[in-house]
């Protein structure tokens, strides 16, 4: 029996899951057939995580709707459900049991909208003319007075989430970069990124029928996601679901390393495209920078187009940790290269709604790319594949000085723009990641844990000494012999 990381993520895999069985069973556009999910869901007749069954079915409802796309006039891929969000207090100054009624008063000089007095020998906030600016917070020699924040505002890497007039998470648009922090950050499952599950599946089931094939290709971060089944018995699982073939994202991040390199020789100065929340923060905040971010697609995007160079009518579904990629995609930043982006939730629920047990098959091998290729989904990843592709080509420190800067996660991203913005930028290349750690915790992983950098390099460790040369060398020698042999 598989074991979730938390009520919220079983939850959400079930409903997809559920959302799944009727679009394989072509029973997606049946009302009756819908309306059973929440009862199946939630069975009752005792409510086991909210007041009541009929919320909770309630919520359901707004899950299934999220799993076939949520609102279509949200541009955004992360949305608040409403009625789920309504449990947590709201984001304000409170005066806790350690106020001592000092004589000093600090909390009541520091604050600029006289929104503190002393009652009673207590210090006491007027929250109709607080502004939650924290000097009072800052000001108290005794810890007394706290801000109880709202896990989504407090996760927010770029202050995109606020409270509403109704109280409620409110996501602005301008600002959110996808991530997706927000929605492992609510711990009611009030905040969920858009699905397109059915999308994927119907690409699958018109394979037949049209006569073109379907492409599942998966991020190096799938190391140890689905244990305790391994690498190759989830490549098996993907094709029992109907895919014509399995590819490594690594292998395009071997590509991109490549391409990269080139372009930080051309360039002098380069910053990291791989990452598309970090990119999205470049646009948003930073656009002044924009001309430092590499032209290279990502490696989901190379794979993609290398596939599609051979079959233009192929169906390519991205397969990852992230949130983001599904933005990229929207966006259009894909150029036609991918047809679908899923999560590794997503990908959890497709095989439960097959009843497909991953650890009860045989492995298939997939070993296209280099440990380089396969790292590049851990913070530092990219920048050692840069180095060692450098190291391949002869460049070294005589012809090009390498000073890379490795940003982990959005707060120290900002710090190396804004010192590049400044010109006091001791570097040349910037890695930016918007997940602290990388995409080893991406918001769509099934598990999030330190082990996960472990287990991807493990993972990279399995290329053995592969290099970036060897691997697109393979590649090529593939394709030749493919090209002999007509297919």
């Amino acid at each position: 029996m598989r074991v979730y990381e938390t009520k919220i993520q079983e939850l959400k895999v079930r409903i997809l899951a559920e959302v799944a069985r009727l679009t394989w069973d072509n029973r997606l556009d049946n009302a009756a057939s819908l309306l059973d999910i929440p009862e199946t869901i939630i069975p009752g007749p005792e409510a086991n995580l909210r007041c009541c069954i009929y919320k909770e079915r309630a919520i359901v409802n707004s899950r299934v709707k999220m799993a076939m796309g949520g609102d279509k006039s949200n541009p955004n891929v992360v949305e608040v459900l409403p009625i789920a969000c309504d449990e947590c207090p709201v984001t304000e100054m409170t005066v806790s049991a350690s106020c001592r009624g000092c004589l000093a008063t600090r909390c009541v000089h520091a604050c600029p909208r006289d929104a503190i007095s002393i009652v009673n020998h207590r210090a006491q906030i007027d929250h109709k003319k607080c502004i939650n600016c924290g000097r009072c917070l800052n000001a108290c020699q005794y810890s007394a007075i706290v801000k109880n924040q709202r896990p989504c505002e407090k996760g927010c890497p770029v202050n995109a989430i606020s409270m509403g007039e109704d109280k409620k998470a409110s996501i602005d648009v301008n600002n959110c970069i996808s991530c997706g922090s927000c929605v492992n950050q609510c711990p009611f499952g009030a905040i969920q990124d858009k699905s397109w599950i059915t999308d994927a599946i119907r690409m699958i089931q018109g394979a037949a029928h049209w006569g073109y094939k379907t492409y599942a290709v998966i991020a190096p971060s799938i190391a140890g996601q689905f244990a305790p089944a391994t690498y190759g018995q989830v490549i098996t699982g993907l094709k029992l679901l109907g895919f014509d073939d399995v590819a490594e994202v690594a292998l395009g991040a071997d590509m991109v390393a490549e391409q990269e390199g080139e372009e930080l020789l051309e360039k002098g100065m380069l910053s990291t495209s791989c990452c598309p929340g970090y990119v999205g923060f470049i646009k948003k905040k930073h656009p002044e920078l924009e001309h430092l971010v590499s032209h290279t697609p990502s490696p989901m995007v190379v794979i993609g187009l290398h596939l599609k160079e051979k079959e233009p009518d192929a169906k390519v579904v991205f397969i990852g940790p992230c949130v983001a990629k599904k933005k990229e995609f929207q966006l259009g930043r894909t150029r036609s290269a991918v047809d679908c982006v899923l999560t590794y939730e997503e990908l959890c629920a497709l095989f439960d709604s097959k009843d497909i047990d991953l650890t009860q098959l045989p492995e298939t091998q997939l070993d296209q790319a280099s440990s380089y290729g396969r790292n590049f989904a851990r913070s530092g990843g990219v920048t050692q594949a840069v180095v060692q592709l450098l190291e391949e080509k002869g460049i070294g420190p005589d012809r090009f000085q390498l000073k890379p800067v490795v940003c982990n996660g959005i707060s120290e991203c900002n710090v190396a723009l804004l010192k590049a913005q400044k010109g006091v930028l001791d570097g040349n290349f910037i890695e930016g990641m918007a997940c602290e750690g990388g995409c080893v915790q991406g918001a769509g992983c099934l598990v999030r844990s330190p082990k996960n950098r472990v287990q991807v390099e493990e993972h990279a460790k399995q290329a053995k000494d592969r290099t970036i040369g060897d691997a697109l060398a393979m590649l090529n020698a593939a394709e030749s012999e493919q090209e002999k042999a007509g297919v």
